[in-house]
């Protein structure tokens, strides 16, 4: 039995994504795509007295861009604009558990750079 390409959060989340959807009533929505690879993704964001309430995303995507978004949508509930938008790229890189290859950091990042959009 051969090891995963990518380590198991990646996999669990890819098939199984969290706040995956549309989100009615959105204060924010940003589209965004990866010109390398043509991932294309769809962040929709809830505020609440200048917090994230909710993030929901849709996605053509690959399982990296997938999984990143359903880990980011977790990682960003409750927080602030500013604190989303201060966080390092390793933030959301390190929360997916696993190395990744160069050519798949920009599948990766593509949620956190389509949200960085939105709050902007």
């Amino acid at each position: 039995m051969s090891a995963p390409l990518y380590g198991g959060l990646i996999v669990e989340h890819a098939k199984n994504p969290r706040n995956r959807g549309s989100l009615p009533g959105a204060d924010l929505a940003r589209e965004g795509v990866n010109p390398l690879c043509g991932d294309r993704l769809r962040v929709e964001l809830r505020l609440r007295e200048g917090r994230v309430e909710a993030m929901r995303f849709t996605a053509e995507a690959c399982m990296v861009s997938v999984a990143a978004a359903s880990v980011l949508s977790e990682m960003v509930s409750g927080a602030t604009a500013a604190e989303v938008l201060a966080a390092p790229d390793s933030w959301l890189l390190d929360a997916l558990q696993t190395e990744l290859r160069p050519a798949r950091v920009g599948c990766a990042l593509l949620p956190l750079l389509v949200l960085r959009e939105a709050l902007r």
